[in-house]
């Protein structure tokens, strides 16, 4: 598999692209007027203890304050490796009011809710995880190879017993075919890091910021660089020079692949980014079989209805069928790594009557969705057809990040019919009769709403200034919607 990373920087945004093949699989974004605080690190102070919700309300210095469930407190080291320590403690037993915490955002604040917060904190590196309330070496599940895992169990088992660190360890997916040094150098790394985090924490006052994650730039190479990946292309010489400096330092075999683009061409035109982008907004993604997906994003979840349209097939409809969902499958995973759409997601399959056939199109989608670094779950088909679904949801979505409510329809998706609009009119007309003396009125309204009481209206707009016994004068106003309107006494 051929993988490309590009990185367009410009004054007040950075943008990362991920092609795999030539096709745009991820887009993550950061502006300088709202950063993503995922992973940062604050010194918080518990404003609110909720029993009834197990949870509590923190201020780390944000707009709004955090939000820290009782699940996402650590007890200990067993606790933060999945061990049970017997009946969990009741909210008030682990925070008081007005008490300090080190907690680490988990979630960005998305919508109205504020961030997500957690105290099992995790450091990452190139290669390894440290986990500073945790114990022993877990491995990267996409490691499959059962030396290699021994291998790197056995490397970092050693060193934290010379060492004596203190923690637990992840050993990130980067690290398989990694040396022995390598990894002891990203141990010590992380080692450090978490004491200069400590010392910060112990100076600072609450609410206030301790650790900060790397900028996305470089947390792309980080966390996206892989051993497929062939290039790094970067268009701006400053964040160029960045990066072969984090490289350098962290990964020095991956320098020779970080490039500068130079070209007069913007950088993410030339590989079809922002055509990709604009598609990921759009309600509707056509298949290659003439097929189609419909993607509708809500706030309690996202719902993604696949669709025949115009494919016919060559055999008979349940083979059609098949073939539609299957290319569906693979199409849907690229969406919703795309659109980074997350929590519960209902997937709409055609009905499909043949078991096997079912279990063909839920293997395809695990498969497709294996490559996406967020976790997803997946339900067998229901009785009504319906697949469920769950992805981690970190960050906002796409469409959230680049987009607002339309003004005219303020989110709903339509609007009212100029007929709707029309007859709207004629009700407020006549409760202005009843209730005001005047001697005529005057209609403000759309210039398609003013043509349609001009000609398919015109009748009841007739008879209803005869009843009225009062003159109906008609205004066209360029900027009313088509549902808005109107009615001035005169």
């Amino acid at each position: 598999m051929r993988e490309e990373i590009l990185i367009n920087v410009s004054p007040r945004e950075v943008r990362a692209a991920l092609v795999e093949n030539g096709v745009l699989q991820e887009v993550l974004m950061e502006r300088a007027s709202r950063r993503g605080l995922i992973s940062n690190i604050y010194k918080g102070r518990v404003r609110r203890v909720l029993p009834g919700m197990q949870a509590a309300f923190l201020d780390v210095g944000l707009e709004r304050t955090a939000f820290l469930h009782e699940a996402d407190i650590s007890r200990g080291p067993d606790s933060e490796n999945g061990t049970s320590l017997g009946p969990a403690p009741g909210i008030r037993d682990l925070l008081q009011e007005g008490g300090d915490i080190l907690v680490q955002v988990l979630k960005d604040p998305l919508g109205t809710k504020g961030a997500r917060l957690t105290t099992y904190i995790t450091l990452p590196s190139r290669f390894l995880v440290l986990m500073p309330r945790g114990n022993g070496v877990g491995i990267s599940a996409r490691i499959e190879d059962e030396d290699e895992r021994g291998r790197l169990r056995g490397i970092m088992e050693s060193a934290v017993a010379e060492r004596g660190a203190m923690g637990g360890y992840i050993v990130r997916t980067a690290a398989e075919g990694t040396s022995t040094e390598a990894l002891r150098a990203d141990m010590l790394f992380l080692n450090r890091l978490w004491e200069s985090i400590q010392g910060q924490a112990a100076r600072v006052a609450p609410g206030q910021l301790v650790h900060e994650d790397l900028p996305l730039a470089l947390r792309v190479l980080r966390d996206l660089l892989s051993g497929e990946t062939e290039r790094v292309l970067v268009d701006s010489e400053t964040a160029y020079g960045r990066l072969k400096d984090f490289a350098a330092q962290f990964m020095p075999e991956m320098v020779p692949m970080i490039e500068l683009y130079r070209g007069s061409r913007p950088l993410f035109d030339l590989h079809g980014v922002d055509d990709e982008i604009q598609r990921a907004l759009e309600r509707k993604v056509p298949l290659k079989s003439g097929g189609h997906l419909v993607i509708d994003q809500t706030e309690a979840m996202t719902t993604i209805d696949v669709n025949t349209g115009a494919y016919v097939g060559h055999r008979n409809l349940e083979e059609t069928i098949f073939r539609t969902n299957l290319e569906a499958s693979v199409a849907i995973a690229r969406q919703l790594r795309l659109r980074n759409l997350g929590g519960i997601i209902i997937i709409d399959f055609i009905d499909m009557t043949d078991v096997e056939h079912r279990r063909q199109v839920l293997h395809a989608l695990e498969r497709a969705l294996a490559r996406d670094n967020a976790r997803a779950q997946i339900t067998e088909v229901a009785a009504l057809g319906l697949v469920a679904m769950t992805r981690k949801r970190t960050r906002e979505s796409l469409e959230h990040m680049l987009c607002e409510p339309c003004p005219t329809c303020e989110g709903r998706g339509f609007v009212k019919t100029p007929e709707t609009a029309c007859y709207e009119i004629f009700r407020e007309v006549l409760r202005q009769h009843h209730q005001f003396e005047f001697q005529e009125l005057l209609v403000l309204a759309n210039q398609d709403v003013v043509e349609r009481l001009l000609d398919e209206e015109s009748a009841p707009l007739a008879e209803l200034e005869e009843f009225i016994g009062k003159p109906i004068r008609l205004q066209t106003e360029a900027a009313y919607t088509q549902d808005q309107f109107d009615v001035v006494l005169m």
